[in-house]
């Protein structure tokens, strides 16, 4: 399996605490079948995204592991005003590997009016936007046809392995089945935050896919698309319309 999301870089944000912490995280990511992670620090109003710091962190968790998994390099990028901004001026930035897919977060207060504008934009800049998690998100919740909207003009989605499994609720798991059985769903993730609760193991996701929705199915939203995430390439089922003529997302910078 592939995990496209995680904090497991130490000290950088609210996931792992220390290089020890990390170590036993991607431990339990190797044991339970993830051949690949992406560490995915926050870019938000709370922790601030430093390339360098990242890179360094990056290379010693790597070389403290010794091969036992491989890891790349990612952001759990949140959608604000001045992060949009410099993704758009530096468009592989925040995305995984560098290429084209970015791990996009909404905020639990508000969504934008202009959010289908401003994923207009990212695709043009040629970032494919990713929305994290939205089954966990309340209003998204309640936008399953924005949702529809935004996958058929070429954004992905990625619900939560625990999701699946009820570790966020009811209504989370609900609506995480929803899309899965629309076929919105392109990847699934960890989102692991440590070694004791929220943990990289997808064993059991993968397990509860595969029996719900058939082992193609598992193997596409753990394994095949997330692969095709770090290198960048396009998805069979991510269809691109860029047909009508948008407004600039800037225009727009409203809540509904």
């Amino acid at each position: 399996m592939v995990d496209i999301h995680s904090h497991i870089l130490p000290d950088l944000d609210d996931g792992s605490e220390s290089l020890e912490e990390s170590l036993e995280m991607l431990k339990i990511a190797a044991e339970n079948g993830t051949t690949d992670i992406v560490a995915t620090p926050h870019a938000n109003t709370e922790f601030m995204f430093q390339p360098e710091a990242i890179a360094e962190k990056l290379a010693e968790l790597t070389a403290a592991a010794g091969g036992s998994i491989r890891i790349h390099t990612g952001c759990d990028f949140h959608l604000q005003y001045d992060n949009i901004q410099d993704a758009l001026l530096h468009p592989t930035k925040y995305t995984i590997n560098h290429k084209s897919y970015l791990l996009a977060e909404f905020s639990d207060l508000l969504i934008f009016k202009a959010t289908g504008d401003i994923f207009h934009q990212f695709r043009s800049a040629g970032i494919i936007p990713v929305i994290t998690h939205p089954e966990r998100n309340m209003l998204l919740q309640k936008r399953f046809e924005s949702i529809l909207k935004w996958v058929n003009e070429g954004v992905c989605v990625q619900v939560t392995a625990q999701s699946l499994l009820g570790r966020f609720g009811k209504r989370a798991r609900e609506f995480a089945d929803k899309l899965v059985k629309a076929g919105l769903v392109h990847f699934v993730a960890s989102d692991a935050h440590g070694m004791l609760h929220r943990t990289p193991n997808m064993r059991q996701a993968f397990e509860y896919v595969s029996d719900r929705y058939g082992t193609a199915c598992a193997l596409r939203l753990f394994e095949t698309n997330p692969r095709a995430a770090l290198t960048g390439e396009r998805l069979a089922d991510n269809h691109i319309t860029d047909d009508v003529p948008r407004r600039k997302w800037y225009q727009f910078w409203a809540g509904c």
